[in-house]
């Protein structure tokens, strides 16, 4: 890995800290897990990216990042413990004390879904909410992988597929719930809801208890 030097950014750091972990920042002051490490990038990657800003407690205190092992951590569980391999843009700031904290970029992945090793050994997708990392349902995961191959082309919407956009239009609803009130197999809700999610008309959130569908 190339040395990063580090620049002024007391403030900015400062800034940072103020807004707390949310939906695109997590705080590092520990990095030795290169396994744990790639939950966070995986997460972040399946959602709309977010920064590590490794030097800094849980609490928001800045301790400074304290070893250049921390940062090749960071680098094996991009490019060894995700599947696939993400790239990660570090750029390292000088803070008060003359410690030094290092943000970590991790961009929207290209390609979904970023997978990661869980504690089981397997490989799990993971999706950022909040300030959590939690992990991507299983049609979150059928979904972006049809987005892989899918050609952009126009679907006929079928009257199944109109119901569900009817009961939609109320508010989020789970896929259970969608399945029970438009009188269809889960498997068949399933694909007709990946079918919309690649028309981009219907999308996934999470309301603290599962993920659930809304309209865009």
């Amino acid at each position: 890995m190339k040395d990063i030097k580090a620049i002024k950014g007391k403030f900015y750091i400062q800034r940072l800290i103020e807004e707390g972990e949310h939906l695109h920042q997590d705080f590092k002051f520990a990095i030795s897990d290169a396994r744990k490490i790639a939950r966070s990038i995986s997460a972040f990657a399946n959602n709309d990216g977010g920064s590590l800003l490794i030097g800094v407690k849980d609490n928001g205190v800045i301790a400074g990042i304290r070893t250049e092992e921390d940062i090749y951590v960071v680098e094996q569980a991009a490019q060894m413990y995700c599947r696939p391999e993400q790239s990660i843009e570090f750029t390292a700031y000088k803070t008060e004390g003359g410690n030094v904290v290092v943000k970590a970029d991790v961009k929207k992945a290209e390609l979904r879904p970023v997978k990661a090793i869980d504690d089981t050994g397997k490989w799990k997708a993971y999706y950022r909410v909040k300030d959590e990392n939690i992990m991507a349902s299983s049609l979150m995961v059928k979904a972006w992988n049809e987005e892989q191959t899918y050609d952009g082309a126009i679907l006929e919407i079928s009257d199944a597929e109109k119901s569900l956009l009817d009961l939609l239009e109320e508010g989020p609803m789970s896929v259970a719930d969608l399945t029970k009130k438009v009188h269809i197999s889960r498997q068949k809700a399933e694909q007709l809801i990946i079918n919309l999610y690649l028309m981009n008309v219907v999308d996934f959130i999470h309301d603290e208890k599962e993920f659930k569908l809304i309209l865009i």
